[in-house]
């Protein structure tokens, strides 16, 4: 492979080195010509990532580098693949026409493209936000940062560690700017989970980043945007600002305003809750998450914003009462339901157009685009407006069809125009007279010439006159030696041949340099009418922002009521209380999953802090369990993202927090076990409860011994209940029986269990939720249906009856080796307890009298016992 130092110097390799030096730890594009090539390493990189051909070429005396290079058209294919696999790119171009230059043509880098930082279509997934984000650690608590270039949304937030580490999972930024100088303390705050890219600590001074921020949105405060108190959120927003500038991204003009994530505003979802809900993603493989189930949005902004929604649910009544009062009156009102989706559709992504606005990348398809977005506000304000509902009301009144600009657009740019400005075309005929005149001439040049031979013909009566064109001449007129007498003075002759004269005219010169320069010539005024209507509704950004938001949450209310229409849901009453009240709720993910000709088993739930604070639900394996505590979170999640909710009817008072603790994992990676991983989860939940919290504990305690579990589930339960702060609301799914007895201790701990019954020895699953403890896990009928051995299960059996006949303390009556002479296949048995030598030695210790021994006697007692087994 060839290093720089063995690449030879050539002006060009020289330019591309002096360029590479300034971005070593990205893929450098190099344009050359049509192409752009990379080099060296980069080379094979791009070969093995591309599936492109790796060459070496000659580069002087004795040396070569390795090549891979793409026609540069193919820019927006290849780039999407590289960043992607994790790549940075810093693309390469050429900043002046070759023609014009003697020397090497001058390059740059216009743009360095991140996993981060993109607004390519084809990189961006449209229904996810792209978030880049920057996290600036403190001691005790550290800032965060988030934006995506590609809609403008910037937010900042500051906090104790779990608390951004919370927002981070909900957030999934595709890139995460830290401290170069806090590396280590980075992952052992966050972990290694996310693609990271360190920052000199100097890009996180706060004085400088409060400058760029200040400069950036022109203010002499940031007390308007509401962080004018948040010096480490502050810090970590302007090094995002100072990254764009790194990455040669100039133009942001969409970036216009900083929002602040304020803690007390939304539940809190860690991030283990996060993935045991299985909101954003199955840990399945084929598996459902939540938004896959909930999503009804036709636009990717309403898409993006319900993820946005479902991360952070809210906590205040009256604004998740809105919500719910807005999907009510659209089930009262289908025929409005249908009309606004019908409106939206055609809206597209207008949240990424201003982006593309703001950074003159929008095409004419896509103003067009804009134009068809902006066209179908007007009746979407007027439907809002009219409507009986003051929410919907005050939503029309804050949207703006920007009249003056989607006229000006409709007037200027053809219906149907190319992709590419390149292609000319865009521009429609009245715009401008000049443009229009050398179309004119440009595209009716044949009609021009014959006229203007007619005209000529019969104004010096020669009959055979013609008009002619080469590559030397250009445009000339012929006549023939017997008509020379009649030409006019005004002819200037430019070629005699044989038999004919060739001329020129004033007319015929003006002509030729507007026909020659016409295509070229239509291009640039096309391109200056285009860029002059950019810069136009450039100023529009701020209120096309508004109106996407608007619309997005438009969207994401008339998916509500699809869904509930589709699912049967029903609105929740949202309050102050302390009552979670769930009347035959159902599963969201499960129930739409199920198999033909079943249907889910719906459960009723009550819960509040005086009474019945927490609920033991004990039952066999496979009886639903699980599911029951998952769907009371996402029931609880679903109210207060403002959905109605998988139910008969339900009463919510407000949740501020909803833990989960589900399922067992292994984090090998970081040599953590099952247990490990339950305890960090659980020790997180108890130090962060609440009065208003949910808590849901699934089967905690099984990656240790029995007793061991049991203690500690216990002891949790009971610190729960006893916590003078905070008495969560909690549900506790165990297959310990014995925590049934806590709730003769503990007044608010009540014991419920999933029903099963048996028949003919075979057990049914009810998943039924019924009161009273259950003291029988039916484990060993799970193991018979999962096709265990016969003598297995029959073992297992006879086991647990000897086991629960001596209160689990007595010893088996069949040997090991017994045993094993009845299982399929064959058995090795280490240890034969038949074997007289182990028998002998059983029998010498069972006969000491440990009380009454003194050291020495237990001394020579166990060199007896070693002489017995030969040792």
């Amino acid at each position: 492979m060839a290093s720089r130092s063995d690449i030879v110097e050539t002006p060009l390799m020289k330019q591309y080195l002096g360029i590479k030096k300034k971005y070593p730890d990205a893929i450098l594009l190099f344009r050359v010509g049509d192409f752009y090539e990379t080099f060296a390493e980069d080379a094979i990189k791009v070969s093995g990532i591309l599936g492109i051909t790796l060459t070496r070429r000659a580069n002087g005396a004795a040396s070569s580098v390795e090549l891979a290079g793409f026609p540069h058209h193919a820019l927006d294919t290849y780039l999407p693949k590289l960043v992607r696999a994790g790549e940075r790119v810093a693309v390469c171009d050429q900043l002046e026409d070759p023609k014009l230059t003697k020397t090497i043509v001058k390059r740059g880098v216009t743009e360095l493209v991140t996993p981060g930082i993109s607004i390519n279509d084809n990189i961006l997934d449209r229904a996810e936000n792209n978030f880049l984000a920057a996290v600036h650690l403190d001691t005790k608590a550290c800032g965060l940062a988030l934006l995506d270039i590609s809609t403008g949304e910037f937010l900042t937030a500051e906090g104790a560690f779990d608390y951004i580490d919370k927002l981070l999972a909900g957030f999934k930024p595709k890139e995460v700017l830290f401290e170069k100088g806090k590396k280590r303390d980075f992952q052992e705050k966050f972990g290694t989970r996310y693609y990271s890219y360190p920052l000199d600590d100097w890009a996180f001074a706060f004085d400088s980043s409060r400058d760029k921020l200040l400069k950036h949105f022109e203010t002499s405060s940031l007390k308007g945007f509401g962080v004018e108190d948040m010096k480490l959120g502050i810090t970590a927003s302007g090094a995002i600002l100072q990254y764009l500038e790194l990455t040669q991204h100039h133009q942001i003009s969409h970036i216009n305003r900083l929002s602040r994530i304020e803690e007390d505003k939304y539940v809190w979802l860690d991030k283990f809750t996060v993935r045991n809900l299985e909101l954003f993603r199955s840990v399945s493989e084929g598996g459902y998450s939540l938004i896959d189930v909930i999503d009804r949005t036709i636009t990717p902004m309403g898409s993006r914003m319900l993820k946005r929604w479902v991360a952070l649910p809210l906590k205040d009544v009256q604004a998740v009462t809105d919500r719910h009062a807005v999907v009510e009156h659209f089930f009262r009102s289908p025929e409005l339901k249908d009309e606004l989706r019908r409106l939206l559709y055609p809206v597209g992504d207008l949240e990424r157009l201003v982006s593309k606005i703001a950074t003159g990348r929008i095409s004419p398809r896509e103003m067009m685009q804009l134009r068809h977005a902006l066209y179908n506000i007007g009746p979407i304000r007027e439907l809002t407006m009219s409507a009986d509902n003051e929410v919907l009301r005050r939503m029309g009144e804050q949207l703006d069809e920007c009249r003056s600009i989607r006229e000006k657009i409709e007037r200027e740019i053809e219906p149907d125009p190319p992709v590419m400005l390149s292609k000319g075309g865009v521009v429609r005929p009245g715009v401008s007279a000049e443009l229009d005149e050398l179309r004119d001439i440009l595209f009716s040049g044949k009609d021009y010439l014959e006229n203007l031979q007619k005209r000529e013909s019969e104004r010096t009566c020669i009959p055979s006159l013609k008009v002619g064109f080469n590559n030397v001449f250009g445009y000339f007129i012929e006549v023939r030696n017997t008509h020379k007498d009649k030409v006019p003075s005004d002819w200037i002759r430019k070629q005699t041949l044989v038999n004919a004269e060739r001329y020129i005219t004033e007319e015929l010169k003006v002509y030729e340099s507007k026909i020659l320069g016409a295509e070229e010539k239509i291009l640039s005024i096309e391109g200056e009418l285009y860029n002059q209507l950019l810069l136009e509704v450039s100023q529009y950004i701020p209120v096309i922002q508004r109106n996407s938001m608007l619309l997005a949450q438009l969207d994401c209310l008339l998916g509500y009521a699809v869904l509930a229409e589709e699912n049967r849901y029903v609105r929740p009453v949202v309050d102050d209380s302390d009552v979670l009240d769930i009347k035959a709720g159902r599963h969201p993910v499960i129930e739409t999953r199920m198999p033909v000709g079943e249907s889910y088993i719906p459960n009723d739930l009550y819960l509040n802090n005086d009474k019945q604070q927490i609920i033991i639900i004990t039952g066999p394996n496979m009886a639903g369990k699980s599911a029951l505590l998952r769907q009371t979170a996402l029931i609880v999640l679903l109210a207060q993202i403002g959905s109605f909710v998988p139910a008969d009817s339900a009463r919510i008072g407000i949740v501020d927090k909803i833990f989960t603790r589900v399922g067992a994992s292994d984090n090998i990676s970081q040599g953590e076990s099952t247990f490990m991983v339950e305890m960090n989860e659980a020790a997180s939940i108890l130090n962060n409860l609440s009065d208003r919290s949910l808590v849901l504990f699934d089967e905690l305690g099984r990656g240790t011994s029995t007793y061991d579990g049991i203690s500690i589930a216990w002891s949790i339960v009971e610190y729960i209940h006893e916590n003078p702060n905070a008495r969560a609301k909690t549900l506790f799914a165990t297959h310990y029986h014995e925590l049934n007895e806590m709730a003769k201790s503990f007044k608010r701990c009540k014991n419920f269990n999933v029903s099963v019954r048996e028949v003919d020895n075979k057990v049914i699953f009810m998943r039924k939720l019924v009161e009273g403890g259950s003291n029988h896990s039916f484990g060993i009928h799970v193991a018979r249906m999962a096709g265990m051995p016969k003598s297995v299960v029959k073992r297992a059996d006879e086991i647990l009856l000897e086991l629960e006949g001596s209160n689990r303390k007595g010893r088996l009556s069949k040997p090991v080796g017994e045993i094993a002479q009845h299982r399929e296949g064959y058995q090795l048995s280490f240890f034969q307890l038949d074997d007289p030598v182990l028998r002998q030695i059983r029998d010498a210790i069972a006969g000491l009298d440990i009380n009454n021994l003194t050291p020495m006697e237990a001394l020579n007692r166990l060199h007896e016992i070693k002489k017995i087994a030969g040792l």
